[in-house]
């Protein structure tokens, strides 16, 4: 696109407040405010790309007082001054500008406007068309043929016609309009009694403020006559204060707002700060730095035979696999590249097969050739996400010993917030590369190929630069690993991990599809009764999955109280927090919740399950996620089998369609109150170590001490203590804890009160945890996991108390899921160590399930037992319930 012969005048502060409102609460990992300098660039970047100006400045606001403050003292003193989150962003901001060698303008006593207004009119004097971009109506004074305003939030251009054809008046007259209305945010007074409706229709009528001024005696409304004479001199006042200056001492040089080179390095340094990783890939790759690649593809395997005594000589090898598909259970194995030195890798072929594809080396023969370093523990194995490939080599016949470094795990344990820890997201980050991404050479959604129908050597580039990455990565990471004490929880915890997850998802879970099929038609049979039941009640028929007729039905037509309106449809929310409320009062809301949970529950497990049942093992064969969860904790996907329903008559009824083989059984080995049993030694309370200690029940314990009077059961008592008990934990307020309870916030205090009196070290270790959190940045398990919280330091209340609860609830969630992962470990050990035939199948957060042959059911119990209650010396016992069952219900 050709760049338009005109210049763009951005008015900075409008952008910058617009954009720090607009996106809330995103900040650096260390807790450093980004939201406005984000929305600003973005913006800027918008206009770059969508409108090509040829020339470009940006002006802000000079500090101090302006030649209105000399006119009129009280000018803007109602404004509140800049927040102090967004003090902080600004001067980053305006480095960045200036690194992208952007015309920056500030004119001492003068305000932007001003600016901008003597800029567009130099500019429109050497024939330029000028276009001020600003989301303020003050500057459409400044619309002629020559000069626009562009608001960026409405995507609009105003040109003279747009202006009268929005506010009803000519650019020449918006002054008149400004001051007769007034302008609380600027403190500009305006004539009191005189509203914006009125204002207009009076400049209509008028043509100006001068003319109105003179013509008083023609205003046939008599109140805004008398308020008018009255307030003559205010309303010229006010006219002084809008009316923006057009002729600063300026020098106006076209040649210094073209748009310079940007100075690269430079911005990657910033937007690495910042953590900015899509700006900060843009600009490598806007770079262009062309990198020493060499890149060799293996057809022959007199050529891998040549390969194998340099790999040996070199002691490591990164590797990564391609495939045919995103799940490894499912992927076969198209290619394989190796890489031990910078910048130079190899890629095997394997299972190209599209027209005209050349021969390859045999699976079979490759797997054979590579055993001997791939086995070789002494060749130390890199790879970004080795969980993936080791899958994908175990079902292909290749065996992989020695892992080292996956630098995803590496990442993770250095960054947990960050969610995502993509190669093309590290290699942006850590070395400034922008790798080909898969979409490059896969292509996007239907005509996406998969890689065994693309062209080896396009492919080719492709591995072979995501083996060399992980190589790099692995000699960046590993350094700031070690400096920051996590080369202990890295080797000892997170790496022999990676083979048991693997062997996890590799054996899978069976499920009876049969009985999925059953439940799910009884669950649509006990919907279908649920709607007939609610039609009844609200004497009409209406499509119930519509939150839009579903509001319109409770609200305007049964009458019920609504709640908040949504932002999207702006009609009343029938949230499940709405529902709830409703539900202590009105049966057809509870009806509404069950049939809503009983909707989820058919879509998302009767029937989405028996659609994951893979066709070769019958088997789902679930992901568990290392890099996901800031608390250390795995999860679970495709499908998400830590999710799977356990309470009430459904979730038995799911359960059970989990099973053994024939000739096994399920073990269930269940942590009893881990996070507790952690609390006590953490935070070294007597009472509460005595009580573990003693082999008593913590819920009856803290029901006896919190709960001074018999009204209520004590079956009741030990389930409210069991809610308080682990509301402590997460650092529940009063409010929710009373939510939960079903009390007063008042009642909840005294429950808390009265826990941290019985409890009173455990008060001071959660109080020095956020302390702590506040000084050092960050919170850490037992182990030494580290997880930042940056929202202590933020200004929003609320998220500071979300901090705050991070800060009280990682450490001991955390050092739970290292005890199991820990345990896992150990039992994986033992079970190869022996050659059992059980496996691991199911981790749930405190729970394990093993797949048992019953010649093995006493050896595991015993085994899986002792591993668990000693992997670790805390000073209160760990202790395990297992139970056994012909499918997963019956462990419980």
């Amino acid at each position: 696109m050709m760049r338009k012969k005109n210049i763009y005048l951005i008015d900075g502060n409008s952008i910058l407040y617009r954009s720090y409102y607009a996106i809330r609460n995103l900040s650096t990992s260390n807790g450093f405010p980004t939201n406005a300098i984000y929305g600003f660039l973005q913006t800027l970047r918008k206009i770059r790309e969508e409108h090509q100006p040829a020339y470009l400045a940006v002006v802000f606001d000079a500090k101090g007082p302006t030649i209105r403050h000399a006119t009129y003292q009280a000018y803007k003193a109602n404004r509140k001054p800049m927040p102090e989150d967004l003090v902080v962003q600004l001067p980053v901001l305006k480095k960045i500008l200036q690194a992208q060698q952007i015309k920056l303008l500030e004119v001492d006593q003068y305000e932007a406007d001003d600016v901008l207004a003597t800029l567009a009119l130099r500019a429109a004097a050497q024939g330029l068309p000028a276009v001020i971009v600003t989301t303020d109506k003050d500057l459409l004074q400044m619309v002629n043929q020559k000069i626009a305003v562009y608001n960026p939030v409405k995507e609009k251009l105003y040109t003279p016609e747009e202006v009268k054809k929005e506010f009803g008046v000519l650019p020449e007259q918006v002054t008149g309009v400004l001051a007769l209305q007034g302008d609380a945010s600027d403190n500009i007074p305006g004539v009191p009694g005189i509203g914006a409706k009125t204002a207009r229709r009076l400049i209509q009528e008028f043509g100006s403020l001068s003319s109105l001024i003179n013509q008083l005696d023609k205003v046939k409304n008599p109140r805004v006559k008398a308020a008018l004479e009255k307030n003559l001199e205010i309303l010229n006042l006010s006219q002084e204060l809008v009316t923006v200056e057009k002729n600063l001492p300026l020098e106006f040089k076209l040649e210094e707002f073209q748009i310079g080179q940007p100075k690269e390095e430079e911005l990657i340094k910033i937007y690495q700060e910042l953590e900015f990783h899509s700006l900060l890939k843009e600009t490598i790759r806007e770079r262009k730095k062309e990198l020493t690649q060499d890149y060799k593809v293996i057809f022959k395997e007199e050529e891998l035979k040549k390969l194998i005594p340099l790999i040996k000589a070199s002691g490591c090898l990164a590797i990564d696999t391609e495939t045919d598909s995103p799940s490894p259970t499912r992927a076969r194995l198209v290619g394989l590249s190796l890489a031990w030195q910078p910048g130079q890798a190899y890629y095997l072929p394997l299972g190209h097969n599209y027209l005209g594809a050349p021969p390859q080396i045999p699976l079979n023969k490759a797997a054979s050739l590579l055993r001997e370093i791939l086995t070789d523990p002494q060749i130390k194995k890199i790879g970004q996400n080795i969980k993936y490939d080791l899958i994908v080599l175990r079902r292909s016949g290749f065996e992989l010993a020695g892992l080292d470094k996956d630098t995803m795990v590496l990442s993770y344990l250095l960054e947990p917030n960050w969610g995502k820890h993509s190669l093309e997201k590290l290699a942006t980050h850590y070395l400034h590369q922008a790798p080909i991404s898969y979409q490059e050479i896969a292509g996007k959604g239907k005509q996406a190929k998969t890689m065994n129908k693309i062209a080896i050597e396009k492919v080719a580039s492709y591995a072979c630069q995501d083996a060399v990455l992980a190589l790099q990565l692995a000699e960046i990471l590993w350094p700031k690993v070690v400096e920051a004490n996590l080369e202990t929880l890295y080797q000892e915890i997170e790496l022999p991990l990676i083979e048991v997850l693997a062997d996890m998802e590799m054996w899978g879970v069976k499920v009876d599809a049969q009985q999925l099929a059953e439940i799910s038609a009884e669950l649509e049979e006990a919907m279908q009764r649920l709607e007939k039941k609610i039609f009844s009640l609200c004497g009409l028929t209406f499509n119930l999955n519509s939150p839009q007729q579903l509001s319109r039905v409770l609200f305007e037509i049964m009458g019920l109280p609504p709640s908040r309106k949504t932002k999207v449809t702006r009609g009343y929310s029938t949230g499940t927090a709405v529902l709830e409320e409703l539900a202590k009062k009105y049966p057809i809301a509870r009806d509404i919740l069950e049939y809503r949970q009983l909707a989820k529950m058919k879509n998302s497990y009767a029937e989405a399950l028996p659609k994951l049942i893979n066709p070769h093992t019958g088997r789902i064969h679930t992901s568990y996620n290392q890099t996901v969860a800031a608390t250390g904790r795995l999860s679970s996907s495709d499908p998400n089998l830590q999710n799977i329903p356990i309470r009430g008559e459904w979730g038995q009824r799911f359960r059970k369609a989990f099973v053994p083989e024939p000739g096994h059984l399920f073990l269930s080995a269940d942590y009893s109150q881990i996070e507790l049993r952690v609390l006590a030694h953490l935070s070294r309370d007597p009472a509460l170590i005595k009580v573990f200690q003693d082999e008593r029940d913590i819920h009856t314990e803290t029901a006896n001490r919190v709960f001074t009077t018999n009204l209520l059961d004590k079956a009741e008592q030990r389930r409210r203590a069991k809610i308080i008990n682990f509301s402590i934990i997460y650092g529940a307020s009063a409010f929710s804890l009373a939510r939960e309870l079903g009390t007063t916030p008042g009642e909840a205090q005294k429950f808390i009160d009265l826990y941290f009196q019985q409890y009173p070290e455990v008060k001071n270790f959660l109080h020095n945890s956020i302390q702590q959190a506040e000084k050092q940045g960050y919170v850490q398990t037992l182990f030494g996991r580290k997880r930042p919280v940056p929202e202590l330091k933020h200004k929003n209340p609320q998220i500071r108390q979300a901090g705050e609860r991070i800060a009280l609830n990682t450490p001991i969630q955390g050092t739970a899921a290292d005890l199991i992962k820990k345990a896992m470990i150990n039992i994986w050990r033992e079970i190869k160590k022996r050659n059992l035939r059980s496996k691991m199948i199911l981790q749930v957060h405190d729970e394990l399930v093993f797949e048992v042959p019953d010649s093995e059911v006493e050896v595991m119990a015993q085994l899986v037992k002792e591993k668990m209650e000693n992997v670790f010396p805390l000073v209160v016992p760990l202790r395990v319930h297992l139970a056994w069952g012909i499918n997963w219900a019956e462990t419980k």
